[in-house]
């Protein structure tokens, strides 16, 4: 019956009383019929007909339909459940480094791709909360401002691909466009997250500077420092058709400037070296900044019992046909 429930419940006892009806019924169906004793019954097998064979079941129609009756009595409803949520969401900026140094083979197929991937799961983890991607290399950009639409921003982050800006690793106007992004929203809770794996080299705007603003706004940057530890496969140079050219390369990645951007806003920093440390570390951040959310459940009720009492009516009428048409008795 699933969220059906009766409003009176008590009428249902009385279907009870179906099976001694049904009983009773029998009973008289065969004191209606005077017995006759025959030394054979050859001759009567063809005076038997459906029609004979049926007439007897119309009274079990009345029953069906006197159950059904009992049934919309007890006034059957079914729970519409609806859920009004209240949802204090947190603004989130993630900030993407897509320098040629994350095209790095120490994860596998490259460090982009899992970056992307974890940032995805991240994405479809926080239902409530607006966020928005912002891009560097050499330069910075925003990718897609901030939203609630997931599905367009998760279609975002997998076109994202290295070789689309300027070469090099622009912390500073990363951070700069997040903030720059944030520093105007109303929400009590305002966060980036910047992922990277390079040491700032490029750029007007230093990223301590841009550290700086982000305090000033209330933002809290989460920095991860993405790469391996010693030397990885990493693009070294470029030919002309554009493709690159890997070679062994140091990791190298300024964690005490991240470090320090990350304590001074009131973040934290983060090291992965695998794809299940970055993983778990977008799992962490999801578990230190929570929405808040108020649930408010309201109960609708629709009527039921109209579709039994229209079933019983319709089985009514249907035994009445019967009786006085086909299955019409001679007296």
């Amino acid at each position: 019956m699933g969220q059906l429930h009766f409003v009176h419940p008590l009428y249902l006892l009385l279907l009870l009383l179906i099976p001694a009806l049904i009983w009773w019924l029998r009973r008289q169906q065969q004191q209606r019929y005077v017995v006759m004793e025959m030394s054979s019954l050859q001759s009567t097998i063809k005076l038997s007909s459906w029609r004979s064979r049926l007439r007897p079941l119309l009274p079990y129609l009345r029953l069906a339909a006197l159950s059904l009756l009992l049934v919309a009595m007890a006034r059957p409803q079914r729970t519409l459940k609806e859920e009004k949520i209240n949802a204090e969401g947190i603004d989130i900026v993630m900030t993407m480094d897509l320098s040629s140094s994350m095209l790095a083979q120490d994860f596998k197929p490259d460090r982009l791709e899992v970056a992307k991937r974890m940032a995805k799961e991240f994405v479809s983890q926080r239902q409530y909360d607006r966020i928005g991607m912002v891009v560097f290399a050499g330069e910075a950009f925003t990718q897609c401002p901030l939203t609630t639409d997931h599905e367009v921003l998760q279609n975002f982050i997998s076109q994202l691909q290295c070789g689309l800006l300027e070469d090099g690793t622009a912390i500073g106007m990363g951070l700069a466009a997040a903030v720059n992004r944030l520093k105007d929203s109303p929400a009590k809770t305002k966060v980036v997250i910047l992922v990277t794996d390079g040491v700032n080299n490029v750029g007007y705007f230093k990223p301590i500077t841009a550290g700086e603003i982000a305090k000033e706004f209330g933002i809290k940057v989460y920095a991860i420092g993405v790469g391996s530890v010693g030397e990885a496969l990493t693009p070294v140079s470029r030919r002309s058709d554009g493709r690159f050219i890997f070679g062994l390369a140091p990791v190298e990645i300024d964690e005490d400037l991240l470090r320090q951007i990350s304590k001074m806003t009131g973040g934290k920093y983060f090291r992965a070296t695998s794809a299940n440390d970055l993983q778990q570390i977008y799992r962490q951040i999801d578990r230190l900044e929570k929405t808040k959310i108020e649930v408010t459940a309201i109960k609708r009720y629709s009527e039921e019992f109209r579709w039994f009492a229209l079933a019983a009516l319709v089985i009514l009428a249907l035994e009445f046909l019967l009786r006085y048409s086909v299955l019409r008795a001679i007296m």
